[in-house]
């Protein structure tokens, strides 16, 4: 058994950089797309705040609500490091293809769906069914918040965008544009302690599962709260490997992001990255892992709206909304053909 949760927690850490690389186009897309920063120093600007998030949950929130959320999404009756061991290859599986087919979907979806699945497959071999399987007053908020995280993003985007647009109306426009470049820095750097907060704890929340599994196992009772004051570690690597994994970087989501969806100039580069930015901050607070993909996606597109309808590239979007809508059943679907192609080795 011991050997099974040394495989889960490294599985995990590779999840969290495959994450980080999957979803470096979240962080940086704005900022390379109008030519602030280099791709490279783009995506180590954002590799920085990524961790550096982790100061700011432990120390200034002082708590993971999000990790905490992810480990009782299903119920702990049915959570076995079987179980957890087939989520995290169907995550895994997921994120690499719609990396390479350049689809900014959900890892926080990915991996939650793969949870899931593996567990109600795991409750149908006990004849248990899959109704108490699942922890719903944890995951309806989280179902609801894949169409709410990117609405809120953009209302929020639309309106930043109109106030600035209506303050800066009559400044000089090579002024301002020096200076909304400037200002990206810092809404980039927003977003990516947001991006950090956000999806390092998903990953810090199945560790945690996973050993406190492990720990009953032995007899030892856990919480969440004790899991991080003894295994402090865990916390720490899940935001390295999401910074490290932000550093490799995803080109192929940053050109659908950064180019498909609207063009944006440095001013409407500030709005999205700011309201992406606000809108984690919100969902952390209340312990809701949401997209980021999805958050800035939703940014990205109230900018867009904001000088005509047309700007924004309907075609594109729906496909992504395709995408985001059937990640979590294809993960659950995989995780339980994971999970019983394991049980016929373990």
């Amino acid at each position: 058994m011991f050997t099974l949760l040394i495989v889960i927690i490294i599985l995990a850490f590779i999840f969290d950089y495959i994450n980080g690389f999957h979803d470096a186009a979240n962080s940086i897309t704005n900022i390379v797309s109008t030519k602030v920063l280099t791709p490279f120093q783009a995506v180590l600007w954002a590799a920085l705040f990524n961790f550096a998030a982790f100061f700011i949950s432990k120390y200034l929130i002082g708590e993971f609500k999000i990790g905490n959320t992810i480990a009782k999404s299903v119920n702990e009756h049915f959570i076995t490091l079987e179980v957890i061991l087939a989520g995290l290859l169907a995550a895994i599986t997921w994120n690499l293809i719609t990396w390479w087919f350049g689809i900014p979907s959900s890892s926080s979806h990915t991996l939650l769906g793969g949870f899931m699945g593996a567990a109600i497959a795991y409750a149908h071999g006990l004849s248990k069914g899959g109704v108490d399987v699942v922890n719903y007053a944890k995951v309806i908020p989280i179902f609801f918040f894949i169409f709410l995280a990117p609405l809120i993003g953009m209302l929020i985007a639309f309106i930043i965008t109109i106030l600035v647009v209506h303050i800066f109306k009559k400044s000089n426009p090579y002024k301002a544009e020096a200076k909304f470049k400037k200002f990206q820095l810092v809404a980039s750097a927003a977003f990516s302690l947001g991006h950090g907060g956000n999806d390092a704890q998903k990953v810090m929340g199945i560790i945690g599962a996973a050993i406190i599994y492990y720990e009953a196992s032995l007899g030892h009772k856990m919480s969440f709260n004790d899991f991080v004051e003894h295994y402090s570690w865990v916390p720490l690597c899940s935001f390295i490997a999401i910074g490290l994994g932000t550093l490799s970087g995803g080109w192929k989501i940053v050109k659908t992001m950064g180019t498909k969806i609207t063009k944006i100039t440095p001013l409407e580069g500030v709005c999205a990255d700011t309201s992406g930015a606000i809108t984690l901050y919100l969902t952390e607070h209340l312990g809701i892992p949401v997209s980021t993909t999805h958050t800035i996606t939703g940014s990205i597109i109230g900018v867009g709206a904001t000088k005509r309808l047309s700007a924004v590239r309907w075609g594109v979007t729906v496909n992504l909304l395709w995408a985001w809508v059937l990640t979590m059943p294809v993960t659950a679907i995989l995780s339980a053909i994971f999970y019983y192609i394991i049980k016929m080795f373990v």
